[in-house]
């Protein structure tokens, strides 16, 4: 059993990675996903601030690429709902796959909120393997911590990629049904109906110039439809 809290360093602490991995070799995962060499600096980043100044065990993580990275507002969106910020801006869900053991299970989550997918689709990769990933990520995260929450945000409809929109939606209509097999641990927000005006497409002012991050107008039609899923 990983150790609840990671607040003070000691023995137990020390022994965290190795429990870990064999939690994961036992049930099978942790090698099918090798950690991809482009985002070591960032993830060393994030792991030297944890070890200055650990991060509150049984918080909600969010995870996953520049949506989340972007998203800084998230202790006044979520208040009294302690948050830890692990985006890595450009990664592809197989990404939060491979680092999961190091900017996940340490903090022993109460729940884990993930955006990420639609830089896999814009990569070229199918909507039946970002499924594939979300289903890996979700399996490592319960063979460490069974009765950890998962929130997926639903891929979002971005004007810079309304070319692969038919993707995407395929790809939310996967992964929800996915989360509809396991429906205490897992939860999908569907924010694509929210973010489209009368005229069906993107809302121009819940993105910044790119066209594809998104304003503070964006995340706040984001965060009431979420809040409900972190009490």
């Amino acid at each position: 059993m990983i150790p609840a809290s990671t607040s003070r360093p000691g023995s137990k602490n020390r022994l965290r990675p190795l429990a870990l991995a064999f939690t994961l070799a036992f049930a099978g995962i942790g090698t099918a996903f090798a950690a991809p060499e482009k985002w070591s600096a960032a993830i060393d980043k994030l792991t030297k601030a944890d070890a200055a100044t650990p991060p509150p065990a049984h918080a909600v993580v969010f995870i996953g690429s520049s949506s989340i990275v972007k998203w800084t507002s998230l202790a006044r969106d979520f208040p009294g709902v302690p948050t830890i910020n692990r985006g890595f801006g450009g990664s592809e869900l197989a990404d939060s796959v491979s680092y999961a053991d190091r900017i996940v299970l340490p903090y022993q989550p109460r729940t884990v909120v993930v955006y990420a997918g639609d830089n896999d689709l814009k990569a070229g990769k199918s909507p039946e393997t970002v499924a594939a990933d979300f289903k890996a990520f979700r399996t490592k995260i319960h063979a460490a911590i069974p009765a950890t929450k998962i929130v997926f945000i639903g891929i979002k409809p971005s004007p810079s990629r309304w070319d692969i929109r038919e993707k995407g939606l395929k790809a939310n209509a996967l992964v929800a049904a996915d989360c509809a097999t396991d429906p205490k641990r897992l939860a999908f927000l569907d924010i694509w109906p929210a973010m489209l005006g009368p005229d069906g497409l993107p809302r121009a002012e819940l993105y910044v110039a790119d066209k594809l991050h998104l304003t503070p107008a964006g995340y706040a039609v984001w965060t009431p439809l979420l809040a409900p899923l972190l009490k």
